[in-house]
C-alpha cells in the first residue's frame, strides 16, 4: 500500500511540473534564428508567424537572420542551445537537402532538433519567356527528346531547391538538359526573360508580380494539385512527367531535449497563429500554402526529405562539399 502511495505522488508531481512547466513558460524573449537573408519568403513567414504567436505566448520571438554556408551556420547554432525553447529554427526542405550537400555536418539533422510543426509549403513553377517558341511544357519535354543536351534549365544555386527540382524533372522526363545556375532569382528573371536560356525552375512566390506584369509565362507548376491563384496552369505531372512533385517548406524545430509540455504549447501556439485569417492571407499573397501538423509529422516530412534529395543529389553526380 505504502508503495502504490509513493507511486501515486510520484506521478502527481510529475503531472505538476509538466503543467507548471506549460503554464509558465516562456519568461522571457524567444530567439527564432532563420537562415536565411531579410526580406525573403522565409524571413516574411517566420516574422509573420512569429508575430501572431507572440500575444499568446506573452513574451517576443525575435528573429534572428543568419543567412550563409547552405544554413549550417544558423542551424548549428540551435543545435548547440540549451533544450528550453528559447532558441527556436525556422527549419526548411534546405535542412534535408544539406545532408547530401556536405560530407560532414556539425550536427545530425534528425538528432539534434525537436519538430514542432509545418508552417506551409511553396510550389515552383517552370516558367518562360513571353515570346517563347514553347508554348506547352509537353512542348519542352517534345524539343529536349528531340535535341539531347540543347536545352537550358536556369535555377539559381547548385544545391537549391530549384536546381534540384530541375534536375528530378530531367529525370522523371528522361531528358538530356543543360542546368545554368544563377546567384539569385532576378538574375535567372532576366536570363529567362532576354532568352538566354529556354526554360527556368523557380519558387512561385517572387514571380507571381512577374506574371501578372504579363513579362513571363508559367507553363506548369511543380505541385501535386494546382497552384489555386494559378488555375489554368497544369502541374507537371498533368503536363506527361509522371511521378514528378516538388514544393519548398517551412517549418519549427526547437533543440532536442526541450521539455514535451514546450514542445507542445509551441505546437499549439504555432497553429492557432497560422489560422489566423490575417496571417493565410499575408502568407497566401507571397504563394505559401499555409498548412500545420503535429510534430511527429515534420518528423517524417524531414525523413523522407533527406532520403528523396540525397537519391537526386547522387543521380545528379553533386560532389559533397
Amino acid at each position: 500500500m505504502m508503495r502504490r502511495g509513493l507511486l501515486v505522488a510520484a506521478g502527481c508531481c510529475a503531472f505538476a511540473r509538466s503543467g507548471q512547466a506549460q503554464t509558465t513558460w516562456p519568461t522571457r524573449p524567444i530567439t527564432l534564428i532563420v537562415p536565411f537573408a531579410p526580406a525573403g519568403i522565409a524571413d516574411i513567414t517566420a516574422r509573420t508567424v512569429a508575430q501572431a504567436m507572440t500575444p499568446e505566448l506573452g513574451q517576443p520571438i525575435v528573429v534572428d537572420n543568419r543567412p550563409g554556408a547552405g544554413t549550417v551556420v544558423a542551424t548549428s547554432t540551435v543545435a548547440r542551445a540549451a533544450p528550453d525553447g528559447y532558441t527556436l529554427l525556422l527549419m526548411s526542405n534546405a535542412s534535408a537537402v544539406s545532408t547530401g550537400l556536405f560530407r560532414k555536418l556539425p550536427f545530425d539533422v534528425v538528432k539534434a532538433f525537436a519538430p514542432i510543426t509545418t508552417l506551409g509549403f511553396f510550389d515552383l513553377g517552370v516558367f518562360v519567356a513571353t515570346d517563347s517558341r514553347f508554348q506547352s511544357l509537353r512542348d519542352v519535354v517534345a524539343y529536349a527528346a528531340a535535341n539531347p543536351g540543347r536545352l537550358t534549365i536556369a535555377s539559381i544555386s547548385v544545391g537549391s531547391t530549384q536546381h534540384l527540382a530541375a534536375e528530378l524533372f530531367k529525370t522523371k522526363a528522361g531528358i538530356d538538359a543543360l542546368i545554368v545556375p544563377y546567384r539569385g532569382t532576378p538574375e535567372v528573371l532576366t536570363a529567362v526573360r532576354k532568352g538566354e536560356v529556354d526554360v527556368a525552375f523557380e519558387i512561385l512566390g517572387p514571380m507571381l508580380p512577374q506574371l501578372s506584369a504579363k513579362a513571363i509565362e508559367v507553363l506548369a507548376v511543380t505541385s501535386e494539385g494546382r497552384y489555386a491563384a494559378l488555375p489554368q496552369v497544369p502541374t507537371v505531372m498533368e503536363a506527361g512527367v509522371p511521378d514528378y512533385a516538388v514544393a519548398s517548406w517551412n517549418a519549427l524545430a526547437a533543440t532536442a531535449g526541450t521539455p514535451p509540455a514546450v514542445i507542445a504549447r509551441l505546437n499549439r501556439v504555432a497553429a492557432g497563429a497560422v489560422a489566423q485569417p490575417a496571417v493565410k492571407k499575408r502568407l497566401q499573397e507571397l504563394g505559401v500554402r499555409t498548412q500545420t501538423g503535429s510534430p511527429q509529422q515534420l518528423e517524417s516530412l524531414l525523413a523522407s526529405e533527406i532520403e528523396r534529395w540525397g537519391r537526386v543529389i547522387r543521380a545528379a553526380k553533386i560532389e559533397p562539399e
